[in-house]
């Protein structure tokens, strides 16, 4: 998009307090965040300065990013005010070439539906040269809220400004999604503002929440998963963690020549023939005696090679000679083949080198690598911590599993089952309970799930009911951002993402659709990834594969995620995939037996259905 393949943006906060440091600066650190965060926006580098209210040094700062370094794109937060310092707007105006005034429009009337003393702000935005320059307010609510605002349109703005070939593409693409586009310009900000949940005749026909492509949801969802930390834990305990450093041998295995076999340690150069025992010699024990010519050793797997012994003879290829006190003592024995030098010996560090790579950072512990790290005497492991992963089910229909449903009530099964996913894979789960269909009540217990866990699942309420209050919750209650609302793909359309930072930590809520389908299925496509890179995990995403349709599949006008089982034939390296029925989302019988989602591209009017025998992708849910 710019030069060097991504953005360069620069971040002013103007402030007399801030730049003398009596007073700290959290909108230019939380805008840097933001930007840094947007997915829309490729971000190559971003500067951050902080000046104090005076003209010549704001027009110094702007004019040596655009004019020197050639900054694509510079926010300023603070000075645009009516205070007498306010003069961030007055220094803006004398650098820019050209005003932007839809921007500046932009804020100020989705501002206005957030607060009336919005019209005391007097943003300017304009272009010099290359570079776009915004002002915006000083506050971190309302720098945060100015950005959100105008957001989608600093892409396609940049390109305008770098006469990027990207431009024709973008058109066209506003061209062929023009409804889509329409409903991307409500800003996330906006939508909940103004809503009056008792209002239900009035509230949106219509979702706010532009409709994401799958791949762009996905992305963003991974771009805000950040590794939790590092713990240590006991090698006893680590099955299942990811290692969070290299692991090298500070010996060597075997610490010794060990022996191969059950057999004789002997001397090479005797060949075959009688040869005199001087007794044995066992595992764990090291014999002070030595093996010369004409004498041998019994020995047994793992024990030390006696000194003077440099090959051992398998028990089989011998026979006994004599014996003594009525068979207990070998005397004699004949060895029978012809033995070559260290045979059936393993050499000192044969196994594991000084020194040596045990385990690479990044590889997760199972029952193989918690052995090599017993072997060389790890007894404590740096691994990447587990996220704490929170659940809730949301509807004033529920009632728990082991409880009779009244008139109008059904038994809640989102809840165990997404427990069960979660624990399935090593994670531990804090059961947040079942929420009533009020803001209050969900607030109450999202809060709770913030403070005491990682991550936050809910099902329910996400849709388009008058009793679907995640959305509206998550903005106005907990203050989260929230990434997407709506996602292309069949089922789980209304997911919901969203994140909020609680001092240095931040938590990613996922509000998944009510039906029990739609939440399993959003479960293993978005959730399951984030709890996977967070725990540390390299390849975070399901496993992909080739399948072969059993039947003919009619196609969605979304793309879908059909539940199938795999199966194999013989000679076959290609698995059949064969439907698991109906594929209506409240279906739950269509993921019994499921191990796989079927990855179906959405209905056009060449691709109407895909025929029987069709190769398709395959995303793999569990034992095949």
């Amino acid at each position: 998009m710019a030069d060097g393949g991504g953005i360069r943006v620069g971040v002013l906060t103007v402030s007399d307090r801030c730049s003398r440091g009596k007073a700290e600066d959290r909108s230019g650190p939380n805008l840097t965040r933001l930007v840094l965060e947007e997915p829309r926006l490729s971000i190559k580098e971003v500067a951050h300065e902080c000046v104090p209210d005076d003209i010549e040094e704001i027009k110094k700062v702007l004019l040596r990013w655009s004019d020197e370094d050639h900054l694509n794109l510079i926010l300023t937060t603070g000075g645009t005010g009516f205070s007498p310092r306010d003069v961030t707007p007055e220094a803006t105006s004398q650098v820019i070439d050209r005003l932007a005034p839809g921007l500046a429009h932009r804020m100020m009337e989705e501002s206005l539906k957030v607060t009336p003393l919005a019209m005391l702000s007097r943003p300017v935005c304009g272009t010099r040269k290359r570079t776009l320059i915004i002002n915006f307010p000083g506050s971190v609510k309302g720098s945060q809220e100015c950005f959100h605002f105008i957001s989608r349109a600093l892409p396609h703005a940049i390109e305008l400004l770098m006469d990027s070939p990207k431009v024709s593409d973008t058109h066209k693409a506003m061209g062929a999604h023009h409804q889509q586009l329409q409903q991307d310009n409500h800003d996330c900000s906006r939508r909940f503002n103004k809503v009056d949940l008792t209002r239900i005749a009035e509230r949106d026909r219509h979702s706010p929440f532009p409709m994401v492509p799958m791949d762009e949801a996905i992305n963003i969802v991974m771009k805000q998963t950040e590794h939790l930390g590092t713990d240590t834990v006991n090698v006893e305990d680590g099955m299942g963690y990811i290692l969070a450093n290299d692991v090298l041998a500070d010996s060597p295995f075997p610490p010794f020549p060990a022996s191969i076999k059950d057999g004789y340690a002997v001397v090479a150069s005797d060949g075959p023939g009688v040869r005199k025992v001087l007794g044995p010699v066992t595992a764990g024990v090291v014999t002070s005696s030595i093996v010369t010519s004409g004498h041998v050793m019994r020995i047994t797997t793992g024990a030390p090679v006696p000194s003077g012994a440099d090959s051992v003879v398998q028990v089989e290829d011998t026979e006994l000679v004599e014996s003594a006190d009525e068979g207990q003592t070998e005397v004699q024995v004949n060895i029978l083949s012809t033995p070559n030098p260290d045979q059936d010996i393993r050499a000192i560090g044969f196994d594991i080198a000084a020194g040596e790579l045990v385990l690479s950072k990044g590889s997760p512990l199972g029952p193989p690598e918690l052995g090599l790290l017993a072997t060389v005497g790890v007894t404590k492991v740096p691994v990447y911590r587990k996220p704490r992963v929170a659940i809730m089910s949301t509807g004033n229909e529920l009632v728990g599993s082991g409880e009779i449903p009244q008139a109008g009530q059904i038994r809640d099964s989102n809840k165990i089952m997404l427990s069960a996913a979660v624990t399935r894979e090593g994670f531990e789960v804090l059961d947040l309970g079942i929420a009533l269909d009020s803001p209050d009540d969900l607030q109450a217990k999202l809060k709770r799930g913030v403070s005491e866990a990682d991550v936050i699942i809910s099902s329910g309420g996400v849709s388009m009911g008058e009793k679907d209050l995640l959305k509206p919750v998550l903005e106005k209650g907990l203050g989260a951002t929230v990434h997407f609302g709506r996602v292309f793909m069949k089922p789980g359309k209304p997911t919901t993402f969203a994140s909020l930072r609680t001092g240095s930590q931040k938590k990613l809520l996922f509000a998944l659709p009510g039906n029990p389908v739609s939440a399993m299925v959003t479960f293993y496509l978005f959730v399951l990834p984030a709890l996977r890179k967070l725990a540390g995990h390299q390849f975070p995403h399901l496993t992909k594969i080739k399948a072969k349709l059993a039947k003919s599949v009619r196609l969605d006008p979304r793309p879908e995620y059909h539940r199938a089982v795999l199966s194999w034939q013989p000679d076959d390296p290609i698995p059949v995939a064969q439907s698991t029925g109906s594929q209506c989302s409240s279906r739950l019988l269509s993921m019994r037996t499921a191990n796989a989602l079927l990855v179906l591209p959405p209905r056009s009017d060449e691709l109407i259905e895909i025929g029987s025998g069709s190769i398709v992708d395959a995303l793999i849910l569990g034992p095949v």
